[in-house]
Order: C-alpha cells, then structure tokens, then sequence
C-alpha cells in the first residue's frame, strides 16, 4: 500500500510505499533527503475488516470459526477467477498461512504457481514481492543492507535500505538455483519473523509467509536444499500438470481478451487472529496417538519401525512432523466447519507433511519408489486408531495401576 508525502523544498509529492516506513529516501526533483514517517497500525476498531464484519461477541470462538470457514469459500473463488483447477494445492497454501507456516512448491515451469500465490496475496490483501534465485544472488540482495547518505545538517551515515523480504508474501522462486549462503538468508526469517542485518534486528510485519518454489525436471547448476531448512516448510505441495477440461479453459482464458480482478476477502489482522483460533481447536487423544503411530513407526531405527520403514526408509521424521500434522489438521477441521480434529484429516495433511522429511533410501530408489509411494504404504500399515479404542486403553491403564 502508498501513502503520499510532500517535499518541503520543491513541494513534489512522492509516492511511497509503506514498506519504507522510518527509512530515508532522496527527493528525485531536488536531491533533498527526507524522512519517511513511520506509519502507525491502526488500532483493531479502527481496521477495516472483510472477513469478520459480523457482530461476534468477545471470546466467541464457535462463531469466528463459521466466519473463518465462509471467508476459505470466498478465497477459494475469488483465487479461481484467475486459477483454473489446482484446488487442493490452494487449499494446502491457505492451510499453511492459516498454521502461520511457509509452503514449498515442487511443479514444471508454466503451471501458474507464482500467479496463483500473486492471487492469494490479492485476495488475503496481503503485500507481496517476488525474488528470483540465480547463483550470483547476494543474502544482501534479500533482506537488505545498510547504505552510507547524507545527513539534512550535513556529514553521513548508515541508513538501512530494507529488502524484499519486508514483505507479507515472500515468493522465493526456484530457491534451488542459489547457493546455500543465499537460502540461508531466509532461515532467521521463516523461523523467528525476524531479519538481522549489520547487528540491527528489525521485525518483519505479520502475517509473514514464505512460499518457496523449485523445478523438479532440470537439476543442473542447482543447490538442493539442506534437510533442516527443508524440514522449516510446514507442505511440500506438489503441483500437477491439469486436466483436459481445466487445460483447455486456461487456453482459452490466455488467449483471449479475459481479464480477473480478484477481490480481497480478508485483511491481514483478521488473518492472525485466524491464526490465533486454530491454536484452540481440541485434538482428540485419539488423534494424537494415531500421528503419533504414523511418524514413529517411520523410523527405522525406532523399536517399532514398520517392516516397510526398516527396507525403504534411510531416516524418518522428526518431532516436527507431528506438530504440523496436528497443526495442519486443526485448519482443514475449522475450515470444514468442524471443532474438532479427526483421523481423516491427518490421513489428509500426510503427503505434504511428510514428503519432505522421508528419505527413501537406495533400495527403494533403486526399486523406483518414492517417498510419496512410502508414505502410501505406510497410511496402509497403520491402522487408525477409534476413540472408543483410546478410552479402553486408558481404563485398561487405570485398571492396572489400582491392582497395582
């Protein structure tokens, strides 16, 4: 968003974005220096909201979560006046904002993905840049340096120019193609939503999200990510070439005089207070058991490894994996209309969580299976868990500790 600020001594107005807040900037008419004001947040009263513009009374979490369902619906269509198809990748994104974690995208160039995240930016009323990864891109390049100006009174000083990463949305785009110096710049940021630079720690804005993209076919002159900063990103979305149907209305929408504007339908406080709600959805202790079930018997090296987690698997996941697969079936139950987390909404989120954070070992590549055909075999081999089974369990537990 700009805001206008006026010249003192040739009276221009500049237009400036609010991403230079606090920083200076030179006049381009008359060289003079200037300082941007720092732009205040509006208090929550006084935020003009698109989602949550219903009377909810304080502390009612049943009503924000019926909101927060209605605004998915309308972000879906709003997204799909630009994007043909790709529902269950947009859905994965917006669950990942909702969990307030980062997506990497894996799909072939010309599927859309940096339109479709432009899209979801616009209709989150988000701000939005691009980077794009080459090998002789700088961390400076990212997320900014400090630059020797002018004093108004005269003499000089550092004044930090901020980066691209001062934004809501960052699209980092075929992150692979830098060196690992490079990806690095991101780590402090995608975990702490923090940047520092020269010694200075500055706090990006919130909601802060981190969508990653990279292309599987061409290998060449890459760097592939380590497993740490792999394991940062909540989804590994895999991103599908269309169907025949929703192929030939993207060629039809391309070539033709086709123009979308897509709306927003939520503001950037209200996405935070999302954020906030799917933290207090409950999660059955039957649920929690069965992801327990799901990530543990994934590791070879774990007493109960699956025959299947002992032959394919060179490590398994980690505690994190959990966390994100509770965290991710949190927002897929609220944004269903639920208050509560089932199995089937972990079965759901297991792909994406996990793709990234098995590694098949190379028996299985050599036997042509991938990580997703493990994690297949794996859904398959462990049962679910009821919660008639769970309350059983723990009766059986209190029975024994009595005798005992």
């Amino acid at each position: 968003m700009d805001f206008i600020i006026k010249c003192p001594a040739c009276s221009l107005d500049l237009s400036v974005d609010t991403s230079a807040s606090g920083a200076q900037i030179k006049c381009p008419q008359c060289q003079t220096l200037l300082l941007v004001p720092v732009i205040a947040a509006p208090s929550p009263s006084a935020r003009r909201t698109v989602a949550f513009n219903q009377d909810i009374a304080p502390g009612d979490d049943a009503a924000m979560a019926k909101v927060l369902a209605a605004a998915f619906q309308r972000i879906k269509g709003e997204v799909g006046k630009a994007i043909v198809g790709q529902h269950e990748v947009i859905e994965q994104t917006v669950i990942a904002i909702f969990a307030r974690s980062h997506c990497l995208l894996e799909g072939v160039p010309g599927l859309a993905k940096t339109y479709m995240v432009k899209s979801l930016s616009d209709a989150m009323a988000l701000s939005f840049k691009r980077v794009q990864f080459t090998p002789d891109l700088m961390p400076a390049d990212i997320t900014g340096t400090e630059v020797l100006q002018e004093k108004p009174g005269g003499g000089r000083e550092l004044v930090f120019k901020r980066g691209p990463i001062f934004a809501q949305m960052l699209l980092a785009d075929e992150i692979n193609r830098s060196p690992p110096k490079t990806q690095a710049a991101l780590l402090e940021a995608m975990q702490e939503h923090k940047v520092t630079v020269g010694g200075t720690t500055h706090t990006l804005d919130e909601p802060f999200f981190v969508l990653a993209t990279q292309n599987p076919v061409e290998q060449e002159g890459t760097y592939p990510l380590p497993e740490a900063q792999k394991d940062r990103f909540m989804f590994h979305v895999i991103v599908k070439y269309p169907q025949k149907d929703e192929e030939r209305e993207v060629i039809s929408r391309t070539t033709g005089a086709f123009s979308a504007k897509v709306e927003p339908c939520i503001s950037g406080h209200e996405i935070v207070q999302c954020q906030e709600l799917v933290r207090k959805v409950p999660v059955p202790d039957h649920v929690t058991d069965y992801v327990l079930e799901l990530v543990r018997r994934a590791r070879p090296d774990d007493a109960q490894a699956l025959p299947l987690a002992k032959e394919f698997i060179s490590w398994g996941p980690g505690p994190r994996a959990c966390q994100q697969l509770i965290m991710g079936g949190k927002v897929r139950a609220v944004l269903r209309g639920r208050f509560h987390v089932t199995t089937d909404d972990i079965v759901a989120m297991a792909h994406p969580v996990l793709r990234h954070r098995i590694a098949p070992n190379f028996h299985a590549e050599a036997e042509g299976i991938s990580s997703d055909d493990i994690i297949t075999r794996l859904l398959a081999a462990v049962p679910r868990i009821r919660a008639d089974d769970t309350l059983a369990l723990g009766n059986n537990k209190r029975t024994s500790s009595k005798l005992a």
